[in-house]
């Protein structure tokens, strides 16, 4: 009796022991990964040099090539009201605002002193594709814009070498510099802009609703989307015509016939040709249904009232083109067109943080 209690006894140590030694491993595995999962994770910054699927690669020029170094200070720089004389207000992102695809939500945007731009903001989003730019095509490249809107009285009126001497004495600019341009780089006006518009050339959308179709989801567009796809496409419109290919314009100068009475003369200012007159550069659709107010004076505040202006022909002004006609839509039609042009917005470019204004 005594030998089997000892046996007992020995055996309820040693279970208990083991008990032990699993426990230990537990609380070992668990610490284990406490701490890998407390353990900063460096995440790998995504390429926003590389095109949405089915878009060409996006040029960015052999003088300012892509680094995500440039690109994370332009967006800062983007951001940044101290690229304005006084500080006023937050330099591009302004009157070029991400929820209303980078362009402003007003006919005519108000710089410095509020001095009013003299035509509506045109979107920045996949302007890297752009060979014109501005309504009048009077712009070639990016940088130049970037670069002018620092000193030009009615932007930022900076003075250059004030803002080299402002980005200098910052904290953190310096060595943003350096990392984007080479230690011995400095915060020059013209590095600005490079930077600048390393960032605006990554500004591509290229997944909305339409996109997710043409790539092969067949549901991605409503019965009605689908009805003013093609009658988006269709001869009895024409509206392909001109909002076509990828970027949904041909880059060229059409009046529309959208007012009587034309102020501003648009591509004539560059030309100088009568035939340039009232004429202005095709918009993209990308996104449209945030980028009201609509044209180039900002005279539409809805999609319905552009619409409606396509469905009489326009009205009578002088070199009107030829392809605008009567179109003798229904409310359906109308409506159709509508909710298809609501599927070229890509939410996801909208909302992307990395776009925003950081933190």
């Amino acid at each position: 009796m005594s030998f089997k209690v000892g046996f007992d006894m020995k055996r309820k140590r040693g279970n208990i022991k083991r008990i032990w030694l699993i426990f230990a491993s537990m609380i070992f595995l668990i610490t284990s990964c406490t701490e890998n999962n407390n353990t900063p994770q460096t995440e790998q910054p995504k390429d926003y040099s590389k095109a949405p699927k089915g878009f060409p690669p996006i040029p960015f020029p052999a003088d300012n090539p892509y680094s995500k170094a440039k690109f994370e200070l332009g967006r800062r720089l983007f951001y940044d009201s101290i690229l304005v004389k006084d500080y006023s207000f937050k330099s591009c992102s302004h009157c070029l605002k991400q929820a209303h695809n980078f362009q402003d939500n007003v006919p005519n945007s108000l710089g410095y002193n509020k001095i009013p731009e003299p035509r509506n903001t045109m979107s920045l989003t996949n302007v890297a594709y752009f060979d014109k730019i501005f309504w009048d095509g009077r712009g070639k490249r990016i940088e130049q814009p970037a670069y002018r809107s620092l000193f030009l009285p009615y932007i930022f009126a900076t003075d250059t070498n004030e803002l080299q001497k402002r980005l200098e004495n910052h904290p953190i600019y310096p060595k943003l510099f350096k990392e984007a341009f080479g230690d011995s780089a400095k915060p020059t006006a013209w590095n600005v802009a490079l930077a600048i518009s390393t960032f605006v050339r990554c500004l591509v959308s290229g997944n909305s609703p339409y996109d997710k179709y043409v790539r092969g989801d067949t549901n991605a567009l409503t019965e009605s989307q689908k009805r003013g796809m093609k009658l988006f496409f269709s001869e009895r419109t024409k509206c392909s015509v001109c909002h076509s290919g990828f970027l949904f314009t041909d880059l060229q100068f059409h009046n529309t016939g959208t007012t009587n009475h034309y102020f501003d003369f648009g591509r004539y200012y560059v030309t100088g040709k009568y035939e340039d007159r009232n004429k202005f550069l095709t918009p993209s659709l990308r996104n449209v249904e945030v980028s009201a107010p609509y044209l180039h004076d900002g005279t539409y505040k809805t999609l319905e009232e552009v619409i409606e202006n396509y469905n009489r022909g326009g009205f009578p002004t002088i070199n009107k083109d030829t392809l605008i006609k009567p179109l003798n839509l229904t409310d359906q039609e109308k409506q159709d067109l509508i909710n298809f042009l609501k599927a070229l917005t890509d939410w996801e470019f909208l909302t992307n943080p990395d776009f925003a204004e950081p933190k």
